[in-house]
């Protein structure tokens, strides 16, 4: 795929959890994506998928890495296209664009195929934000692999920020269309200059500055603002999930916990469509900012309550010693 051993950046504040290695693998058009694999001391209970959000990079989650081992798990976490290491849509690495989301939903089945034999089941998908999104379209859309799933903050329903839904969505699909897709849908920023205050993502500025460290350690793994093709791509998958009827048909448990606060996805939309699982219930976490998992510890708290209460009947606390063991 590459000559360049895949890495994972590393740094004081946020050392690469134990047992972690990065690799390469094959997106659905041959796109050289980004994973790495995380296995806890001892036998595994099983394995999270960790599906993170929009510009997010496998490094910001290291925290969440060791929550899981901590309870046991083996973790699978990925750069999605377009993010972190990831093969970059566009020459300005910056820029957050998109092509729709079916490429989305096959790199995700292709990271599931990659490496299926060697991560032990039962497998509990994690996710957060755009990552919530494309991970309830992979189980909308026939995805059979997961025992369980929990969501934060995702992606259902987008705030586009004062601009009307019925004005949002057929304007980014024309802008998508005219040449423009590639654009900013606003100015530019720099990823490396934003502020804690500034972007209102969480209360605990310790967590905020330690991410922010991992950006100007490696700025390869950063990226800025959305363009219009992704903003078609978010809305566009949004509306599929609610007009559809494909997450009636999804069987397995699914929490999806949201924020109080969110100023970035529409907690009603999520709500609902958690309403319109079988399996599904909403929660939500008082005083929280849209990153939930990088909150204050009693905001994380009530996430991993959530997690343990989804997760424990499906992944029982007693060790699984064959990645077939639940087959």
């Amino acid at each position: 795929m590459t000559e360049e051993p895949a890495r994972l950046v590393s740094i004081p504040e946020a050392p690469v959890p134990d047992h972690g290695k990065a690799e390469w693998f094959r997106g659905a058009d041959g796109a050289t994506l980004r994973a790495a694999t995380f296995f806890p001391e001892g036998p595994a209970r099983g394995t999270v998928v960790l599906s993170p959000g929009r510009s997010e990079p496998i490094e910001k989650y290291f925290e969440v890495v060791e929550d899981l081992q901590s309870r046991g798990f083996a973790v699978l976490l990925h750069d999605w296209r377009g993010q972190g290491l990831s093969a970059r849509g566009l020459p300005d690495r910056l820029r957050g664009h998109a092509r729709g989301f079916k490429t989305f939903v096959s790199d995700h089945t292709a990271l599931l195929d990659t490496f299926e034999a060697r991560m032990p089941k039962p497998w509990i998908a994690v996710s957060h934000s755009m990552g919530g999104c494309l991970t309830m379209l992979a189980l909308a859309r026939g995805e059979t692999r997961f025992a369980a799933a929990v969501l934060s903050a995702p992606m259902l329903g987008l705030n586009t920020a004062g601009v009307p839904p019925w004005l949002a969505k057929p304007l980014a699909w024309t802008m998508s269309r005219i040449g423009r897709a590639g654009d900013y849908v606003s100015a530019a920023y720099d990823p490396l200059t934003q502020t804690f205050q500034a972007d209102g993502l969480t209360h605990d500025e310790t967590r905020y500055d330690r991410y922010q460290a991992q950006l100007r350690a490696d700025p390869e793994i950063a990226l800025g603002g959305m363009t219009w093709g992704w903003a078609d791509f978010a809305i566009s998958a949004c509306a599929w999930l609610r007009d559809g009827k494909g997450v009636e048909k999804i069987q397995i448990p699914v929490t999806i916990v949201g924020a109080e606060l969110d100023n970035r996805v529409l907690n009603a939309d999520a709500e609902s469509i958690a309403g319109r699982i079988p399996k599904g219930r909403y929660v939500e976490v008082p005083g929280a900012f849209h990153e939930i998992l990088i909150e204050t510890d009693p905001r994380r708290a009530l996430f991993w309550k959530a997690f343990d209460e989804t997760v424990d009947p499906v992944a029982p606390r007693e060790p699984i010693t064959s990645p077939n063991a639940s087959d």
